[in-house]
């Protein structure tokens, strides 16, 4: 709770980021690889009570007839995140929030509450424009970081904790950069320990994970419906390169 509440005295500080210092999102170069084909699941591994395919995009919702045992996800099973760049565009509702999980593990064994259970880097989804509560932080799903990096923050993990050195994007240009109830376009770039998340064309996230025990090099992609209040999350033009 604490450290929730010493994020939010943070972003009620005005910041102002001037537009020169504004990071592009890179041109899309190379040879992409289509992983939903627009038409079925072919490739990916969800619950079926909650994962379809809807007017060509991956359609995830929970109802008070299907809820979600847990928060469940939707695994891509025909390769991994290593060295990468994702794009897809993501739209959701306010009720909950939705995720993609990166170079993540998927739990089969123990104590998990159903068959799709996916612990590690999660690039949190919202419908939502007040910070630090919106679309792009990285959340450590199943771990014990809790909110690594925010929104807007350039950071990175030095023993046992985050060091900011600097903002990226404060309240105002999110509310212009985010589509509140429409499509938004993301771009996930991770080289070795250094992760970079894009919303709409702009850096929103720089950080780098030195921590030796807990950083991530490799693991599943999958996205995520959140236990809890029924809610939908719809996915669409989702592509990967494998960086070298």
């Amino acid at each position: 709770m604490l450290r929730f509440v010493t994020m939010m005295l943070v972003w009620s500080v005005c910041i102002v980021v001037r537009a020169d210092d504004v990071v592009k999102a890179p041109e899309e170069t190379g040879k992409f690889a289509t992983i939903f084909n627009g038409t079925d699941l072919a490739g990916w591994d969800g619950d079926p009570q909650l994962w379809s395919v809807k007017d060509g995009v991956i359609h995830g919702e929970t109802t008070a007839e299907h809820a979600a045992s847990g928060n469940t996800f939707i695994i891509w099973k025909d390769g991994v995140t290593r060295d990468f760049e994702l794009r897809l565009s993501f739209r959701c509702n306010a009720t909950n929030n939705s995720g993609i999980q990166y170079r993540s593990k998927h739990n089969t064994e123990g104590n998990v509450r159903n068959k799709w259970v996916v612990r590690g880097y999660q690039h949190e989804l919202r419908n939502e424009i007040t910070m630090p509560n919106v679309s792009g932080f990285i959340y450590d799903e199943g771990g014990k970081r809790g909110r690594i990096c925010l929104v807007g923050e350039k950071a990175s993990w030095e023993a046992g904790s985050k060091k900011v050195t600097e903002v990226l994007i404060d309240q105002d240009g999110w509310k212009e950069l985010f589509k509140l109830d429409d499509w938004n376009d993301v771009v996930i770039i991770g080289k070795a320990n250094h992760l970079q998340h894009y919303m709409n064309g702009r850096l929103i996230l720089d950080f780098t994970d030195n921590d030796p025990d807990l950083a991530l090099l490799e693991g599943v992609l999958a996205l995520q419906l959140h236990a809890g209040k029924p809610m939908w999350t719809e996915f669409r033009d989702i592509r990967i390169k494998e960086l070298k």
